[in-house]
């Protein structure tokens, strides 16, 4: 047995789908008692705003970042998004256009969404994201690796990659949607935190069926044990179809009964969206706004 899978094995989160699924719906009914201002700001605060089109060009991704700036002057009592997410060859415009202070630069990097190419590839994406201004980089667990039990291999991968990163956050996408069971969700968990990732976050919003809440309850309890095995803090992201006020609560909600309030800073807690930002917007000032 390797160490990886004794790792694993040590591990004593649940990996009833059943037993989480009932967990689950018990949150989802706290989740409206927290429909209140002061969190609809939290929840804006701590989004990645995200645009990931094939049809990015430098002159969008520079409005799109201009658009940051502005809300900084036009809604002042709201401040700010976490960061602002991109495709690798864009870090450098963002970090050029950005003019907040507080908002990261973020990129998707290391052959997103797929992760399928030589590692030389993606260390190289990694290492030219950083050097052009990203402060936090979110790459793609292996999954072909990980359906293979290879997990040295994939974890040897990951562990170049957050050496390549340097002082950036790296945030280890699980890609739920394809483990789909809380037992692979519980591993791959496991594996990126073992890596030393600062996040891990639930998927690419691509490929696969996106941010599930019971994959963010799973990850949640993988976080709190290794939490209490390690003493290191490692943050969770949801991403991927997370679009309604509503929904953003029930993440709000899971992480807060799972990992409690120590958890719920922009540091440790992240919703990757783009159509969330107007909706969330929207809560706060009682009307439908369509600002990004």
């Amino acid at each position: 047995m390797d160490r990886y899978q004794e790792t694993i094995n040590a591990s004593r989160v649940t990996e009833d789908d059943a037993f989480v699924a009932r967990e689950v719906e018990r949150i989802k009914e706290t989740a409206s008692d927290y429909g209140r201002p002061e969190v609809y700001k939290f929840l804006f605060n701590s989004i990645d705003l995200t645009t990931l089109s094939s049809e990015d060009c430098e002159r969008s991704v520079a409005r799109f970042t201009t658009r940051v700036n502005d809300f900084d002057s036009d809604y002042p009592q709201y401040g700010h998004v976490a960061a602002i997410c991109v495709y690798s060859n864009f870090a450098e415009v963002v970090k050029n256009h950005l003019d907040v202070e507080g908002v990261d630069v973020c990129v998707v990097a290391g052959c997103f969404p797929s992760s399928q190419t030589f590692t030389a590839v993606k260390v190289a994406d990694v290492a030219l994201a950083v050097e052009a201004g990203a402060q936090e980089v979110d790459i793609v667990l292996p999954l072909g690796m990980f359906l293979d039990g290879d997990y040295e291999t994939l974890c040897d991968e990951i562990i170049e990659l957050r050496h390549t990163a340097r002082r950036a956050k790296l945030k280890v996408i699980l890609e739920t949607g394809a483990l789909k069971t809380a037992a692979n969700i519980k591993k791959a968990s496991i594996l990126a935190m073992h890596c030393e990732a600062d996040f891990i976050k639930t998927s690419t919003g691509k490929i696969y069926p996106g941010a599930s809440h019971e994959a963010a309850y799973v990850m949640c309890q993988c976080i709190k044990e290794y939490y209490e095995k390690t003493g290191r803090k490692v943050g969770f992201k949801a991403a991927g179809g997370v679009r309604s006020t509503e929904d953003a609560l029930v993440y709000y909600a899971i992480v807060r009964d799972v990992l409690g309030d120590e958890w719920l800073t922009t540091d440790l807690f992240r919703l990757g969206a783009s159509s969330l930002a107007n909706n969330m917007l929207g809560s706060l000032e009682g009307r439908e706004v369509k600002y990004f």
